[in-house]
């Protein structure tokens, strides 16, 4: 399948639609990169954070192909034990903190929410717009940390040895809590718009499944960063004060710490999965051909998973002592956290079911969610249980399954979300066929990588380790070679889609079928989102929208296509 032909039923004869729905696009709307730097365009806010996200998965995988080179062999096969240390720090903090946290909120949500609102812009342009520079900011101090020296202590920050070590803890912590603010006014903006701007007619149960995703994400977002702001601020006060927070010796206690960090961090996970999961109902029902099943189970489920997200924090911390009652608290949370999710899960399943199911790329990153997520779910409930916990924490089972929720559900979720709204930001059309070829690389790449992981940790492999025992060297060799294949999956994802910025078809405005109101604007969208008044319905009769060879695109029919 070519490019021209990506976006239609087998036999429609592609005809480029013109950009007649809108006026000049926000693209050519003020030229050079001044009028960029300074826009308040939420549309060029979420392009920049695109381009400067996507820069930071690049360094992330880097650090992670240089992570797995070196643990094909069980002694030293490219870099150091020092260094080592490093990378695998490096890597977990640029992937966490740059890239998965701020990458669909940030990027795609910023694009998208108020498209699909039908609004001009988000509530508050200027706090978006330095938004984005405090992220711009925070990723330059913790550019600084990697020159300056490296951080050692893994992306957590654990102390007492972030608060002794010799390293750039400081500069890197610094950078994570400027970040933190970059994060509470995204979710803080979010909030606002969603309850303020949207248009009359769109209830919130007429909303779009993706802004409830962004809505959970965001009360996540302000409620919970000032926790991980004052904890890496009071790292900074330890190291540079000697203030007794942490440290035994000044009268502090390092577990405090995890308390203060996971009460975070596991919220965080959600800030990394909602939207995604939001992404995933979009593409449901828009390439099942079918109204998503369950909606209101849907949207309700993601206000659960933000509010139970603060309750269990704990079971990262089944090993450190805490009392048994604790733990079985804790443990009975993590179990219920499961529910909302399993919901959403069965819900997108039935939507599919006796649907048109339409294989185009966006949807094959979709089903890679199903898949991928329902693994790393699963083996979460393994983790949950005391027993098991006991014996697989600190192993690679943990990774494994770390990787199967936060890559197999979040980044998944990122590239459908980039690859169905690309011809909307873009204003092209990438090819299908290559786009086909990155998604079954991608996720046999990561299947490979990862799964050996789940058995190598199940024998007792211990994470971070820079040596292992040689009867672990197949796992490692496949895990390697998995990794190789997954960063050529997403070499050949950048080549396609930067090719179809210069050759690419021009898109039309609706390219999927799908109903929400982002599709009643022109490929890209003007600067001031829509020419004309845009028509709320149900965000998902994608009935009501039928393929229109002379237009090259779905067109709104004013009947349902069962009427």
């Amino acid at each position: 399948m070519t490019a021209q032909h990506a976006t239609q039923p087998a036999g429609a004869v592609s005809v480029p639609m013109e950009n007649a729905l809108g006026g000049e696009n926000y693209l050519n709307h003020g030229r050079g990169l001044w009028s960029w730097l300074t826009t308040l365009d939420h549309k060029r806010i979420g392009i920049m954070y695109l381009v400067s996200i996507l820069a930071a998965f690049l360094l992330g995988g880097v650090f992670a192909l240089l992570l797995r080179t070196e643990l094909l062999t069980p002694q030293q096969t490219i870099m150091k034990p020092d260094t080592y240390n490093q990378m695998f720090t490096l890597h977990g903090a640029v992937m966490i903190f740059l890239f998965i946290i701020p990458g669909i909120p940030a990027a795609l949500g910023n694009f998208v929410l108020p498209l699909m609102l039908g609004a001009k812009d988000v509530a508050f342009p200027r706090l978006n717009l330095a938004s984005y520079y405090l992220w711009v900011t925070g990723a330059l101090f913790a550019l600084v940390s990697i020159i300056t020296g490296a951080v050692d202590t893994g992306w957590t920050f654990y102390t007492p040895y972030s608060t002794t070590t010799s390293t750039s803890v400081i500069s890197m912590v610094f950078g994570a809590f400027i970040l933190g603010f970059s994060s509470i006014f995204t979710g803080l903006n979010f909030v606002v718009t969603i309850h303020k701007m949207r248009p009359p007619g769109m209830t919130w149960f007429r909303m779009p499944l993706f802004l409830w995703g962004l809505y959970g994400t965001a009360i996540i977002q302000i409620l919970a960063t000032p926790v991980l702001g004052i904890t890496l601020l009071l790292i900074i006060a330890e190291r540079l004060l000697g203030v007794g927070i942490f440290d035994p010796a000044l009268g502090g206690d390092p577990v405090l710490f995890q308390h203060f960090f996971w009460f975070y961090s596991h919220p965080a996970v959600y800030i990394m999965i909602l939207p995604a999961m939001g992404v995933i109902s979009e593409l449901m029902a828009t390439f099942s051909r079918k109204r998503i099943f369950g909606y209101a189970a849907i949207a309700g489920s993601s206000i659960a998973i933000a509010v139970i997200s603060f309750l269990v924090w704990g079971h990262h911390m089944f090993v450190s002592g805490q009392s048994n009652l604790a733990g079985m608290i804790f443990s009975f949370l993590t179990f219920l956290v499961a529910i909302p999710s399993a919901i959403k899960v069965f819900n997108w399943t039935a939507t599919m079911y006796k649907g048109s199911v339409w294989l185009a790329t966006p949807m094959l990153y979709a089903l890679s969610f199903l898949f991928l997520f329902g693994i790393g779910g699963l083996t979460g409930l393994f983790l949950g249980a005391l027993a098991t916990d006991v014996h697989l924490h600190d192993t690679y089972f943990v990774v494994a399954h770390f990787h199967y929720v936060m890559f197999g559900g979040t980044v998944m979720g990122f590239l459908g979300g980039l690859h169905y709204w690309w011809p909307k930001m873009s204003g092209r059309m990438y090819s299908e066929r290559w786009g086909r070829i990155a998604a079954l690389l991608i996720f046999v790449g990561f299947n490979v990588t990862f799964f050996a992981q789940f058995v190598m940790g199940s024998q007792g492999m211990p994470r971070r380790y820079y040596n292992y025992l040689p009867e672990f060297t197949p796992y490692h060799v496949i895990s390697t070679v998995g990794s190789y294949l997954l960063g050529l999956g997403f070499l050949i994802v950048l080549v396609y889609l930067i090719h179809s910025l210069v050759k690419g078809q021009p898109a039309p405005a609706n390219p999927w079928g799908g109903a929400t109101l982002e599709w009643q604007t022109s490929s890209p969208p003007p600067h001031d989102n829509f020419s004309r008044e845009p028509v709320v319905d149900d965000p998902y009769d994608v009935e009501r929208w039928r393929w229109d060879e002379a237009l090259g695109g779905y067109r709104r029919q004013e009947q349902p296509a069962s009427a």
